[in-house]
C-alpha cells in the first residue's frame, strides 16, 4: 500500500464514483481503477461493489477505509511536523466558539495572541457548542471553545472560564438596591429569556414550580438584544456578569445575586488529543494556559451544592 493508491482509494470512497475520484485529484479514470485494483491484489479481497454508475464499499472495503484515512492523517501530520520543525508561528488557526465567548470572553486572549504571533490569522467558527465539538471531531475546526461539562473521549478539555449567573435589571429599577433577588420576587416581573441553547434548558427547569406565575415578555436569540431590552425596561433577565460588565460600569444596567441558588457556566478549551496540531494551534493553547485562570471549584451555597448551567449559546 501507497500514499496514492489510499487517497485514490478514500476518494472513490467518498464520491461513490471512479470517474468523478479521478476528476478531482487529476487522475485518468483508468489510472485509478489500476490503484484500486493493486490494494485488492494486496488485501485478497474486492474493496467496491460495481452497479452501473454507483459504487459502494464492501464490508472489507469499510475496514480498510478506517485504516487508510488514519495512515493519511499520519503522513500528513508526519509532514507538518517536520516543516515547523524551527519555524515562527504562521498562518491560519481555525477556532470555534459562540459570539458570546468572542465578546465577552477571549477578546484579551485574542489581543496577547496577535502580540506574540502577528503572523497567524485566526479564522472563528461561531455556533452552538455541540456544533463546534463536532466540526473539532472532524478535523474542519482544530481548537474549539464551548460549555462543560464535555465527556467525548478523543478530546482533551482545558477548564479555562467560569462566570456566574445574576439577574439583570436597568439600574434604576426597583430591586436594583437589593443585595440579593428571591425567586418569589424575580417573577413579579415580565422575563426576557434566551430563545434557545442549554441556558434557556436550565432556567426553564429553574422555574418549572414558578410557571404558573411567570410572565416570559420576550424570547430573543442575542445576548447583546436581551441587555439592550433590559436596559429598555421591558423585563429582567439572567445572565452571566461577563456579559453586562461594560453596562454596568456604565450605569446602565445592574447585577443582583440570585438568593438562595448560585447558576454557574464554565467553559473549557477542547481539541483532538490523537491529531497532531498545527503550530498555530499549539501556540494558541499555550497562551490561553499562561493568560486564563483555570476555574475555581464550585462555591457551595447554604442549600449544599451550586448548580453549574452551561454558558448561554443564545446568539
Amino acid at each position: 500500500m501507497d500514499y496514492d493508491q489510499l487517497a485514490s482509494f478514500l476518494e472513490v470512497a467518498r464520491l461513490q464514483s471512479f470517474s468523478r475520484a479521478a476528476e478531482k485529484i487529476y487522475r485518468t479514470q483508468p489510472a485509478i481503477s489500476a490503484q484500486v485494483r493493486l490494494l485488492e491484489q494486496e488485501c485478497g479481497e474486492r474493496l467496491f461493489n460495481r452497479s452501473g454508475k454507483r459504487v459502494q464499499l464492501t464490508p472489507a472495503g469499510e475496514i480498510l477505509q478506517g485504516y487508510a484515512q488514519k495512515m493519511i492523517d499520519l503522513h500528513r501530520d508526519a509532514l507538518q511536523a517536520i516543516a515547523e520543525l524551527n519555524q515562527t508561528a504562521r498562518g491560519k488557526l481555525f477556532l470555534g466558539a459562540n459570539e458570546a465567548t468572542c465578546l465577552y470572553v477571549l477578546p484579551k486572549t485574542f489581543a496577547r495572541f496577535r502580540q506574540l504571533y502577528p503572523l497567524v490569522q485566526i479564522s472563528i467558527y461561531r455556533n452552538f457548542s455541540h456544533k463546534i465539538v463536532q466540526k473539532v471531531q472532524e478535523g474542519a475546526v482544530e481548537v474549539g471553545v464551548v460549555t462543560l461539562p464535555q465527556n467525548t473521549p478523543n478530546l482533551e478539555v482545558l477548564p479555562v472560564h467560569r462566570d456566574e449567573m445574576q439577574v439583570v435589571m436597568p439600574a434604576n429599577h426597583a430591586l436594583a438596591k437589593q443585595r440579593s433577588v428571591t425567586l418569589d420576587e424575580l417573577v413579579q416581573y415580565p422575563l426576557i429569556l434566551p430563545k434557545t441553547g442549554r441556558t434557556r434548558v436550565v432556567l426553564d427547569r429553574l422555574l418549572r414550580d414558578k410557571r404558573n406565575e411567570i410572565q416570559i415578555s420576550m424570547e430573543l436569540a442575542s445576548v447583546e438584544t436581551i441587555k439592550k431590552f433590559v436596559g429598555a425596561g421591558l423585563g429582567l433577565s439572567l445572565l452571566s456578569k461577563s456579559y453586562a460588565q461594560a453596562e454596568v460600569a456604565a450605569g446602565l444596567l445592574k447585577l443582583v445575586p440570585l438568593d438562595g441558588v448560585k447558576l454557574h457556566r464554565e467553559l473549557g478549551l477542547i481539541y483532538r488529543r490523537d491529531r497532531y496540531l498545527s503550530l498555530p494551534a499549539k501556540v494558541f493553547i499555550e497562551t490561553v494556559r499562561a493568560s486564563i485562570q483555570p476555574p475555581k471549584n464550585a462555591v457551595q451555597n447554604d442549600k449544599g451544592a451550586a448548580r453549574t448551567v452551561a454558558d448561554s449559546d443564545a446568539e
